[in-house]
C-alpha cells in the first residue's frame, strides 16, 4: 500500500479530473514496486513552475514535471512510510507538450506522472529527453515507455 497526495497550486482552477489522479499514481506505484511510501503532486502553472526550477536548479526557466526526492521515514497508526518525495507538475506546459507529441492530454499526464515517479525512483535520463519520433536509449526513459504501454488503458482525463 502507498500514500498519495494530489494537491493544487492556489488561484489555478480544478480541473475535472483532479480526482483521478490519486489512483492512477496508485497504479504507477504499484507498477514500480513501489510499497509503503509516500508521493505528493503538486499540479501549479508555469510561473510558479519556473520559480521552482530556478531556486532548485537553478534554470531560470519552466519545464513540464520535477522531482524532489525526500526520502524521509515516519510512522502513524498505519505502519511505516517512506517519504519519496515531490512531483510538480505544470498545467500550462501539459496540452503544449501533448501537441508537440501528437498526443491527447491524458497521455502526456501519464507520462509526466511517471517520468516524476522515476525520478523519485532515483533514476535519471542525464541530458537525454523523449523527442518526438525517437526511441528512447537510456534505462529511465526506456522504462518510462515500458511502463506507460502497460498503463496505456488508465483514464485520468476522460
Amino acid at each position: 500500500m502507498n500514500r498519495v497526495f494530489v494537491s493544487l497550486q492556489e488561484d489555478i482552477d480544478e480541473p475535472q479530473w483532479l480526482a483521478n489522479v490519486e489512483g492512477f499514481v496508485q497504479t504507477a506505484m504499484k507498477a514500480l514496486n513501489f510499497d509503503g511510501e509516500e508521493v505528493s503532486v503538486l499540479f501549479c502553472n508555469d510561473s510558479y513552475m519556473r520559480e521552482l526550477n530556478n531556486t532548485y536548479r537553478h534554470i531560470d526557466s519552466s519545464t513540464d514535471v520535477l522531482s524532489f526526492e525526500n526520502d524521509q521515514e515516519y510512522e502513524d497508526e498505519e505502519g511505516k512510510w517512506k517519504c519519496v518525495g515531490d512531483i510538480a507538475i505544470s498545467l500550462d506546459t501539459l496540452p503544449i507538450n501533448a501537441q508537440y507529441f501528437d498526443e491527447n492530454n491524458n497521455s502526456e499526464l501519464k507520462r509526466l506522472l511517471v517520468h516524476g515517479l522515476l525520478h523519485l525512483n532515483g533514476m535519471d535520463h542525464g541530458e537525454e529527453h523523449i523527442e518526438k519520433g525517437q526511441t528512447p536509449v537510456c534505462e529511465m526513459l526506456v522504462l518510462q515507455e515500458k511502463i506507460l504501454e502497460f498503463l496505456k488503458d488508465e483514464k485520468i482525463i476522460l
